[in-house]
């Protein structure tokens, strides 16, 4: 599984809590409904993080969950596949300060499209 752009941002943000708080892997799963080797991989980006470990971890450590938890939409949305490549070709007209700001990899142009 490759790790997208958003979903190891994700990854990497959740470390950084982690590793702050000075809690272990295993601290983790004592005080939380997921195991250690679940944490391994939410906090390695090898399985999606289940919206609920966000908000533990953030409750753990006093961390306001806001901004992770609008990250976590949209690397749910790119695990989902309500996220799709959208070249520019396909964007509507109208004037670029209207426009979503794209978020770049490797040349494709990422938006969450609603009802897709």
């Amino acid at each position: 599984m490759t790790v997208s752009v958003v979903s190891g941002q994700l990854a990497e943000r959740l470390r950084e809590i982690r590793e702050r708080s000075g809690l272990s892997l295993a601290a983790l799963a004592a005080r939380t409904p997921y195991s250690k080797s679940s944490w391994e991989r939410y906090l390695n980006g090898k399985k999606p993080v289940p919206r609920q470990a966000v908000e533990a971890l953030c409750a753990l450590t006093g961390t306001p969950a806001g901004r992770l938890l609008a990250l976590w939409e949209l690397a749910d949305a790119e695990w989902s596949g309500r996220a799709r490549p959208v070249p520019v070709s396909e964007e509507p007209d109208r004037p670029a300060a209207e426009r979503p700001a794209p978020v770049s990899r490797a040349g494709v142009r990422w938006r969450v499209v609603a009802g897709a």
